[in-house]
């Protein structure tokens, strides 16, 4: 690598990069600072002042540069203690598009950093942009307009942009290490390959971003809307079904990689099984003044959970009000909680809408706004009602009348406040499934 910028730079280029150092100093890196600081610390001020004032805080990065790395592919996603080799590879250009891989992004590409999050910042100064093109690519390039941003000093100019160049090359030679995943790979000499299985971030954020999207958007929100009321749109959605998070780093995603902070931790994971098709076989709950008597409480998830929590209360009931048995006590009503959404849920969307106007449905009206919202779109009267929106309201005491009565035994009476607590817990549920749609 040469330590002089190639040719000059066009007019006027030089100064718009330093205009945007500036910007970020100012406002990325120093005003936050000066943010926190008490009135009349003013030799803190100065200070914090004289510190990013650009020659002094670029300098300084070009020191710190050296404590992280930029890479594609992190070792502490395999264990955040892990300290072996993070490798950089942007893909195997010899796969196929049926694999499924680093290559199959090419514009989506976004490469990870790692090393020590306190250096960070020095990340986001290289990713400022200019023109179109990145600080770091210009120092990689040995841009003349980077040069002249940087210093007057042609060779400490260079000096930080040799600096800055090496972001992406690796530290040291490939190394593995005992909490890293390792595969001893034989081959036909009695030797083997060591093979260290590594996650590609780039490709774990294109999955997130994608998957997101799909889950949050407006756009796709819309499409979910038009789909309940059973009305046209110009596009569908996607769904994840049994999809999980894993979250990596705990309360400190950076300390494993910048894209996983950007993240929060989340790498979501679809579930590696082939559907199961199920028709559904569903009656309306017909004949009954509420759902949960005979309807709810005959499924055979919650028959489980209602034996389970009703033997765990009679056994603990001369233990006292422990943590342990209240946090057991609210898991067991949560999961309870969430079936009664999944019984909803089956009807809203496996029922023709309009059926709890049958003449065989004795449904009180709040169970039946609940259960049958579509019915709101062809019947003006029921609509009135259902918009009024304090159905909710008494389903919740319903449920928790119904889940009063059948935990009751010789050992535990339950009462008001007991009602008011899973009455409470539904409501909660009720209110999340609302701000999802």
């Amino acid at each position: 690598m040469e330590d002089k910028p190639l040719s000059p730079s066009p007019p006027g280029e030089s100064q718009r990069i330093k205009a945007e150092i500036a910007r970020f100093l100012r406002e990325d890196r120093l005003q936050p600072k000066l943010d926190k600081l008490k009135d009349g610390d003013d030799e803190a001020r100065q200070k914090l002042i004289a510190d990013h004032q650009p020659a002094v805080w670029i300098a300084g990065a070009a020191r710190r540069v050296g404590q992280i790395q930029q890479v594609t592919h992190a070792i502490k996603f395999t264990h955040p203690s892990a300290d072996g080799s993070s490798l950089s590879s942007f893909g195997n250009p010899a796969a196929g598009v049926l694999e499924l891989g680093s290559h199959v992004l090419e514009g989506e590409f976004s490469p990870d950093v790692v090393g020590n999050a306190a250096a960070l910042d020095v990340y986001k100064f290289l990713r400022l942009s200019v023109d179109g093109r990145t600080l770091l690519d210009r120092a990689t390039a040995r841009d003349p307009a980077l040069a002249e941003a940087l210093s007057d000093d042609e060779a400490k100019a260079a000096e930080w942009m040799t600096d800055f160049a090496a972001l992406p090359e690796a530290k040291g030679g490939p190394a593995s290490h005992k909490l890293a995943k390792q595969l001893y790979w034989p081959l036909g000499d009695g030797g083997y390959h060591l093979l260290a299985p590594l996650l590609s971030s780039p490709l774990a954020h294109a999955v997130h971003k994608r998957i997101s999207e799909d889950r949050f958007s407006d756009a796709a929100k819309a499409a979910r809307d038009a789909r309940r009321a059973n009305k046209a749109h110009p596009h569908g959605y996607r769904d994840y079904p049994n999809h999980a998070i894993q979250s990596f780093g705990g309360s400190k995603p950076q300390n494993v990689s910048q894209l996983n902070s950007e993240r929060r931790g989340e790498n979501y994971l679809l579930a590696s099984v082939p559907p199961a098709w199920e028709s559904p076989a569903l009656r309306p709950p017909l004949k009954a003044d509420t759902v949960f008597t005979r309807y709810f409480g005959r499924r055979k998830e919650v028959r489980r959970l209602t034996g389970v929590l009703k033997d765990f209360l009679r056994r603990k009931a001369n233990t006292g009000n422990t943590l342990g048995i209240r946090d057991t006590r609210a898991e067991l009503v949560a999961d309870l909680c969430g079936e009664a959404l999944n019984m909803a849920a089956e009807l809203r969307n496996f029922m023709e809408p309009g059926w709890s106007a049958l003449a065989d449905c004795q449904l009180n009206l709040a169970e039946q706004c609940w259960l049958d919202p579509a019915r709101s779109l062809s019947d003006e009267d029921f609509a009135v009602r259902y918009r009024r929106d304090d159905w909710r309201d008494e389903v919740c005491k319903r449920f928790a009348i119904w889940l009063n009565a059948n935990l009751q035994t010789d050992k535990t009476l339950f009462g008001g406040p007991e009602a008011l607590e899973w009455r409470t817990m539904l409501e909660r549920e009720l209110r999340k499934e609302l701000e999802d749609d």
